[in-house]
């Protein structure tokens, strides 16, 4: 069963911004990055999902149930981009404050606000007030609350955008023990870096729109360059490659090509053999997900 799944889902305003038509399926179990320039309606379909706004078309469910399902929300946890707690509280009175909103009370609650804390790095801390507390502590108490249920579907968006470099570290552990726990973990990060490293499938979106989306490793390797080394060749032979791949580029004694799958560089290699040509080397490049990215945006 998908943890989320949607058909067509639509959030637009009065300027004709947010998200439109958006179909994804999420499997249980998966860390899914969702990415775009600022703007793109990433946040508008976090929100719709979450019930913090009102979607204007289209269908989604969460865990097997459509939107707004009571129960399915004590199963869910949130870190929003734009948080503000109030900073007269401390940490603990926060995360207590929060722990009653989803009915945990006693011993229980005691027990969960000291493991989140101990778990987001913060232990010992929750007797401060959040006003003495830097962005990333408040960051990580963000994410503490949003751990309070234990909740089977995460979202977190932009989880380290105020942290450094030890403590994404940190957080990239925290989403790889999730998802060994068997939790879901949806994920929003401008940090294109963070995000290949953590998840399976990615959606890109552009003005609204999904222009890209399904296995992270698949998606790289559609991109993927191959350079062939070779002593001498001549146009018309590159020709022939170029209707084989329109990709085909000559630089001096250097032959490159984008390519979808591995299988398409025994032909051209054969090809220029056939064609007297001398091969001395074939590499390859894997794109990065941050290249991925950026051709996706030009070409949409």
């Amino acid at each position: 069963m998908p943890a989320i799944e949607t058909h067509n889902l639509t959030k637009v305003y009065h300027n004709n911004a947010g998200c439109k038509d958006i179909c994804l399926s999420v499997s249980e179990g998966q860390v899914f990055g969702f990415l775009g320039p600022n703007g793109a309606g990433k946040s508008t379909f976090v929100k719709t999902l979450m019930g913090l706004l009102y979607p204007t078309g289209g269908r989604a469910f969460l865990l097997g149930k459509p939107l707004g399902d009571l129960n399915v929300r004590h199963r869910i946890g949130y870190l929003p981009e734009l948080f503000r707690y109030q900073e007269w509280m401390t940490g603990c009175g926060l995360l207590e404050f929060h722990a009653s909103l989803y009915k945990m009370s006693g011993k229980q609650l005691k027990m969960q606000v000291e493991n989140v804390l101990e778990r987001v790095g913060l232990s010992g801390k929750g007797k401060y007030r959040i006003k003495t507390y830097s962005k990333g502590m408040q960051q990580r108490l963000g994410l503490a609350s949003a751990l309070l249920p234990n909740p089977d579907l995460i979202f977190l968006d932009e989880p380290t955008s105020a942290l450094d470099p030890v403590g994404r570290r940190e957080v990239r552990e925290i989403i790889a023990d999730l998802k060994h726990e068997g939790k879901t973990i949806f994920l929003n990060s401008h940090l294109l870096s963070e995000v290949e490293m953590v998840c399976d499938e990615v959606a890109i979106i552009k003005e609204g729109q999904v222009v890209a989306n399904g296995n992270l490793q698949e998606l790289l390797c559609s991109g993927t360059e191959v350079t062939i080394r070779v002593n001498d060749i001549r146009e018309p032979l590159i020709a022939i490659l170029r209707k084989m791949n329109e990709t085909v580029h000559l630089e001096g004694t250097r032959i490159t090509a984008l390519i979808d799958n591995p299988v398409e560089v025994p032909p051209l290699v054969e090809t220029l053999v056939e064609g007297g040509v001398q091969i001395y080397e074939v590499s390859y490049k894997q794109q990065s997900l941050e290249e991925l990215f950026i051709r996706f945006m030009k070409e949409a």
